[in-house]
């Protein structure tokens, strides 16, 4: 789908949503780190997501993607239809919106867009806020796994380690990717990944907006990281990158990928190598 086709561009400026509240195709969602955030005040008309529906809750990898019918389930009860153009946001620059868009991405739901430093900025600028909930219309959305490439697997990297047109984005802290923080069983970075930290990519001076485009991308080919290049990101969970995943893809990185079991998985097991400096 190209972007014309989109009610708003990737990246959507709060007062440009404010135009555009009374959209019958638009759904706003809200999925705050802090759930009292919601009831403090939300963009008007948008509903409340639990972060942790967006992950699998259970098994060895409890941050891991949900089944389809867990998906299905989730988007179903927000009122998701195909014809849906959702604006995503949330209280702390776009790490849990960041997670929920790349779910869309990898449901093959296009219509999706993030709300600019998230209720932040939206406050910051002065625009009306609501304390009053808002309800969704469920849906009979099923959701299906469109696209797989969206997401990378422990395996995939595994067999990918040293492969120079792949590269790994660690979304964390610097002392948990040096390995000096973490509750692991063990600490440490994916051989070969390069660490800038979600919060660099934020401006705290702009309502936590993504900083400048051109002063990102000559940070990140500083670090390796081309727009040409497959990227795989991931934090702790999937969470952080959620947020970094969509700055690529705003930055105008062709591949971008996920690693929703992150570090909670990789530093877990016995199987996969870990890197200190």
């Amino acid at each position: 789908m190209s972007s014309e086709d989109n009610l708003l561009p990737l990246i959507v400026e709060p007062a440009r949503l404010a135009e555009q509240l009374d959209a019958p195709q638009l759904l706003i969602i809200d999925v705050p780190l802090k759930a009292e955030s919601y009831d403090e005040g939300h963009v008007p008309g948008a509903v409340f997501l639990d972060h942790r529906r967006l992950m699998a809750g259970s098994g060895d990898v409890p941050n891991d993607v949900p089944d389809e019918a867990a998906l299905s389930e989730l988007f179903a009860s927000l009122g998701l239809t195909r014809d849906t153009h959702v604006v995503a946001y949330d209280d702390e620059g776009g790490g849990w919106a960041g997670r929920l868009l790349w779910t869309l991405e990898l449901i093959g739901h296009t219509r999706y867009s993030y709300l600019n430093g998230g209720i932040r900025a939206w406050r910051a600028d002065g625009l009306e806020t609501s304390r009053e909930p808002s309800l969704p219309h469920p849906s009979d959305y099923q959701a299906e796994i469109r696209h797989p490439e969206v997401l990378i697997t422990r395996d995939e990297l595994l067999e990918r380690l040293g492969d120079r047109t792949l590269a790994v984005w660690d979304a964390r802290s610097p002392e948990e990717y040096r390995g000096e923080k973490g509750q692991n069983r063990r600490l440490g970075h994916i051989p070969g990944a390069v660490n800038l930290e979600w919060t660099r990519a934020m401006d705290p001076d702009r309502g936590l907006r993504i900083r400048d485009y051109a002063e990102l991308v000559t940070e990140l080919e500083a670090l390796g990281l081309t727009p040409d290049m497959e990227v795989a990101t991931h934090c702790q969970s999937h969470h952080r990158s959620g947020f970094t995943w969509l700055v690529g893809k705003a930055l105008g990185f062709e591949h971008m990928r996920g690693y929703a079991g992150s570090w909670k998985e990789w530093g877990n097991r016995d199987d996969t190598p870990v890197e200190t400096p």
